[in-house]
């Protein structure tokens, strides 16, 4: 119990964390309020890191109404994690995406995971399971996001590749020095490595599961 609390507490503080900074920093300093001191954004971080511990507070009442965790956190996978985990790929491998794109397409692809959880709730879709309506939402919440994200940015003005260096997927920080060790470069501490190996021993896991 005590393990869990733990680890519930750090997951906790590092939203928060985040949350207050986005918001002070990305939201508000860039968009409602630019040009002012740092104590008035240290305020405002201040307030927006209660905000996010009452509605941290809050979302425990509607934890209570699930049968198990499992159903609840998939549920939210499927509203967040899913389009966010889109917008990332796209805009990782696809130099073309643009900013609007990016915003226009994890908005979609949220509000039609929701959507879909709305419509299961009401019967009008039969996903099965809670726990199957989690998993196809976020299928859905993906398939939008990456739908939307490239329509929007057909008609959107890209970004200069300039601005993209360390960010896209071939496109290197030249201006940043490579402070690697030397052990790092060998083969099988690449990222592709690791990546399609961790894939691999995924799936073998699933299979061996099922």
């Amino acid at each position: 119990m005590t393990g869990l609390l733990a680890s519930f507490m750090a997951g906790m503080a590092a939203n928060i964390s985040g949350f207050n900074t986005v918001f002070a920093n990305d939201i508000w300093a860039a968009h409602v309020r630019p040009g002012r001191d740092d104590r008035h954004y240290l305020r405002v971080g201040r307030i927006a890191t209660v905000a996010g511990v009452a509605l941290g507070v809050g979302t425990a009442f509607i934890a209570a109404g699930y049968s198990n965790i499992m159903n609840y956190l998939q549920a939210l996978f499927s509203f967040f994690n899913a389009p966010l985990f889109a917008t990332f790929v796209v805009g990782l491998f696809w130099r073309r995406m643009t900013p609007w794109a990016g915003f226009w397409g994890l908005l979609a692809g949220t509000l039609a995971a929701f959507a879909s959880y709305v419509l299961y709730k009401a019967g009008v879709i039969d996903f099965g399971t809670e726990l199957n309506a989690g998993f196809w939402g976020a299928g859905i919440a993906f398939v939008v996001d990456v739908l939307v994200s490239v329509v929007v940015t057909l008609v959107t003005t890209r970004k200069p590749e300039e601005e993209l260096r360390g960010l896209a997927w071939g496109l290197s920080a030249v201006d940043l020095e490579d402070d690697a060790p030397a052990g790092d470069r060998r083969w099988y501490r690449s990222p592709v490595v690791l990546g399609v190996g961790a894939v691999v021993l995924a799936a073998a896991m699933y299979g061996v599961i099922l």
